[in-house]
């Protein structure tokens, strides 16, 4: 097929818009015994006939993801779609990869010379790649410049590195210096097979811009048309979707924003006299993983094919399938309970490789923590990091096969949904007049904003559960360093975090958290739901909840304080609550809530002044009580007492 360049509005649809879906009409009447359940349980739950409910009755057990995706609650042979191409096939929906190494899988691909690795001196990075190499990587990703070792240093860092074998990245200040340095390190190597060395130099300027660094595309260009006849494999330009996932995207729009960015660089390499298989040759994909596996799954597997639609379209749709090295979430990252990050880059990583990442980073459990974990070495994170992806290689045997998603009714289905979905994303921005013009527009900033604002929403009214921040919270695990690591980065669980911060300066300031006193109504088989649910959603504010006895409290039981929650069942509300909120007033309680809804106190003479519910505004709430307890920046007062 000719090859031609890209040009703006010319790409109008992603591959397999025409499908249809294929499902068997045998599983027909299967699905609708299956549906008829449904309306019989919904019916149920919600107390109405089954004639009131919609005809698709399923239909209210569907979810929407940020973009308006639709996921249903079952996927059976109806939802079947035409099976995709082989892998290493256009449009390389199952991996790029015609004939992967399964005994490998994918590359265990670990970050060397960060300051927050803790080595920056290149002999010390040199001894941590060494470490790594012998004990499970299999790619290094080596930070250059700045507070890292210097572009001239690069020849003591890969020292004793068998540049044939490791794949190397480059993250570097000055991108053309130190790629420069490691092509004379290169150079001077003794290899055999140069088509065996592989590496990655690491030029993002397009998505570099969009955190506001200069973007300097002529310096990427230029670099990458002085490698391109060279006979290693040299991707010298890094398309950096995670800087889109960092400020708040979804994924839709991480991929749609990077498949935008890629067009841009091939009018930009084309341009200055690189054909478009050698452009195409000549570019990679750095994409987030998240603990949603199997968006995380159909992500990958969509940006492939978005991004083969875009060879396709100019003429060269065998050089479509660009590799994809993907990084856990930083976004995703918690400070608070660290530990429970390990669960959630295991998730991650597992989705990745399924996904059919060519190589896999996984962050440290602490990364997001400054100076790392108390009590914890960085070379123990590190550690975990790299053997979280070792036990799902050679225990699990995740990379032993190829395309482990393929065929599943949800997975192909969600592919398709996210395939669509970020090349109309695409086209939005191409409207736009192209990536660098929809970054000049503020269009990509505006539309990331709206799914960040809709994320925290969820976040806040807890919709969004983050384990160990705004769920199960531990108050009495070891006090961090606050501060973010890389401000960069919108962590979804900074509200709560901030929260806890002050409870952590009422703490110093005081010797005390802040209380709230929580009074049981009846039995426990009552009151333990909401007790739990109360003192859970209290902790995540750094607020202590202690518990009257079910007689009431007595002198040596729990501490009088400024806010009572009262905990009991509706039906104890109507003949008890108006009665406790009265003798909570007298006793001299300045603020009372009630866990649950305010319907139980429809009729009571003595009302509360809130209600904790499940829909509610969490951070609303816990702030105000935190407000009550605030204290001087400095530390050194309190400006009122404690709400104990």
């Amino acid at each position: 097929m000719r090859e031609r360049t890209v040009r703006h509005k010319e790409v109008r649809h992603v591959a397999g818009d025409d499908e249809r879906a294929v499902g068997d009409p045998n599983a027909d009447a299967a699905f609708e015994r299956w549906r008829k359940g449904v309306a019989s349980v919904l019916a149920k739950s919600k107390r109405v006939d089954v004639s009131e409910l919609p005809d698709a009755p399923e239909s209210l057990l569907t979810t929407e993801t940020y973009d308006g995706v639709p996921i249903a609650p079952l996927y059976g042979p109806r939802d079947e779609l035409p099976e995709s191409a082989l892998p290493g096939s256009y449009p390389f929906v199952r991996g790029a990869s015609a004939t992967p190494d399964v005994s490998r899988g994918w590359f265990v691909t670990a970050r060397f010379g960060d300051p927050s690795t803790g080595a920056t001196d290149a002999a010390a990075v040199n001894r941590a790649i060494l470490d790594g190499l012998n004990n499970g990587v299999g790619a290094l990703w080596v930070a250059v410049g700045g507070d890292a070792p210097a572009p001239a240093e690069l020849a003591t860092v890969l020292d004793g590195v068998l540049l044939d074998l490791a794949p190397i990245t480059l993250d570097a200040a000055d991108t053309t210096a130190a790629a420069e340095a490691l092509l004379a390190v290169v150079d001077a190597a003794d290899v055999t097979d140069r088509s065996a060395i592989d590496l990655r130099l690491g030029a993002s300027p397009l998505t570099d811009a969009f955190t506001g660094a200069p973007a300097n595309t002529d310096a990427a260009v230029e670099l990458a048309v002085s490698v391109a006849d060279r006979p290693e494999r040299i991707r010298p330009i890094t398309i950096d979707a995670t800087v889109f996932h960092d400020a708040g995207a979804s994924d839709i729009q991480e991929v749609g924003a990077a498949i935008a960015a890629g067009a841009e660089y091939l009018r930009l390499l084309t341009a200055a006299g690189l054909s478009v298989t050698r452009a195409l040759q000549l570019v990679e994909f750095r994409y987030a993983a998240t603990d949603k596996q199997f968006e995380t799954i159909a992500k990958l597997r969509a940006a492939r094919q978005a991004w083969a639609r875009i060879a396709q379209v100019c003429g060269s749709p065998a050089q479509g399938g660009a590799p994809q090295h993907v990084v856990t979430s930083a976004a995703m990252m918690t400070q608070r309970d660290p530990w429970v990050n390990m669960l959630r880059t295991t998730v991650a990583a597992f989705a990745a490789g399924v996904g059919g990442a060519d190589a896999v980073t996984v962050l440290p459990f602490d990364q997001a923590i400054v100076g790392g974990s108390p009590g914890v070495s960085r070379t123990f994170a590190e550690r975990i990091a790299r053997n979280t992806q070792l036990l799902l290689l050679e225990e699990s045997h995740i990379g032993a096969v190829v395309d482990p998603a393929g065929g599943s009714w949800y997975v192909e289905a969600l592919t398709a949904e996210y395939a669509a979905a970020a090349w109309a994303y695409f086209q939005g921005i191409e409207a736009e007049g192209g990536y660098l013009a929809a970054l000049a527009s503020g269009l990509l900033e505006r539309t990331i904003a709206q799914t960040r604002a809709a994320r925290e929403d969820d976040i806040n009214h807890r919709r969004f559960a983050i384990t160990g921040v705004n769920e199960f919270p531990n108050l009495a695990e070891p006090d961090i360093t606050a501060g973010e690591v890389d401000g960069r980065v919108y962590r979804y669980a900074s509200a709560f975090e901030a929260l806890r911060d002050r409870s952590d300066a009422i703490l110093a300031a005081t010797g005390t958290r802040p209380r709230a006193r929580l009074v049981p109504l009846g039995t426990v088989a009552e009151y333990n739901g909401r007790t739990t649910f109360a003192g859970n959603l209290l902790a995540a504010g750094g607020i202590e909840a202690v518990t009257d006895p079910a007689d009431g409290p007595s002198a040596d039981a729990a501490p009088i304080t400024d806010v009572a929650v009262i905990c009991g069942t509706d039906k104890r509300y109507a003949t008890e609550g108006s009665d406790t909120v009265r003798d909570l007033r007298h006793s001299g309680v300045g603020r009372i809530l009630v866990a649950g809804p305010a319907k139980a106190f429809a009729d009571a003479e003595h009302r509360p002044d809130g209600y904790l519910t499940l829909g509610m505004d969490a951070i609303a709430i816990l702030t105000e009580l935190l407000d009550a307890a605030a204290v001087d920046p400095s530390g050194d007062r309190v400006e009122k007492e404690s709400i104990r």
